[in-house]
């Protein structure tokens, strides 16, 4: 099983009956792939629909339906589709219970750096501005660190997409809530002990009273 597996993964417990869930681009839309088939949650796109389903077989891929990413997807029966002003009525207007987003950048009081890189070319904020405040849960999924540098910092370094709306950080080293008090960690994966996760994680972290081994 790969790091962006193991995330994804994770990311799909998460997630409940009844639930309206956008996925953001890249390694979040993987997340389609893991969620239970008796589970019913709905899957929104900012491009303009509700209903995704897990990716299709190269072979089946229509590149007329794609997700905001622009990947292959496929429809659930009951998928409706909209234009972008109904899209971001639901976003906007606290329809959607979850968003999974990655990021560059996390800190420890929950701001969110995920659209620019001074002097490089990244994809842009997207729509990720409205969703971390529209969504009523933020789950960023990500690599723990990046070329062995940590993301997860006591203060982002990088222009915020937006401040204080994290609400959880799922790596491939374990499952972090952002709290009042900071980052706590909830489960660590077993191929990593405490020290690894805090050597690789430059906020301070504190280490709940009833850690658990990370759920896969």
């Amino acid at each position: 099983m790969n790091v962006k597996e193991i995330i994804a993964r994770r990311v799909a417990k998460e997630l409940h009956d009844g639930d309206v869930v956008n996925l953001g681009i890249g390694l979040p839309t993987m997340v389609a792939n893991y969620i239970p088939s008796d589970m019913d949650v709905t899957l929104q796109s900012e491009n303009g629909f509700v209903g995704l389903g897990p990716a299709p077989a190269a072979e089946d891929a229509d590149m007329d339906l794609v997700n905001a990413g622009g990947q292959p997807v496929t429809a659930v029966p009951g998928a409706a589709f909209f234009d972008s002003a109904m899209s971001f009525s639901i976003i906007r207007g606290g329809h959607v219970d979850v968003t999974v987003l990655g990021a560059l950048q996390v800190d420890e009081k929950g701001n969110l750096a995920n659209w620019m890189i001074p002097g490089k070319l990244v994809p842009g904020m997207g729509g990720a501005m409205d969703l971390v405040v529209g969504a009523k849960k933020v789950i960023i999924s990500m690599t723990h660190t990046a070329k062995g540098k940590p993301k997860i910092l006591k203060e982002c370094k990088l222009p915020l997409t937006a401040a204080n709306q994290v609400n959880m950080i799922i790596t491939e080293m374990g499952v972090m809530e952002v709290t009042k008090d900071g980052i706590v960690l909830l489960e660590i994966n077993p191929d990593f002990s405490i020290e690894d996760v805090k050597n690789a994680t430059e906020a301070e972290l504190i280490i709940s009273e009833n850690l658990k081994k990370m759920e896969i």
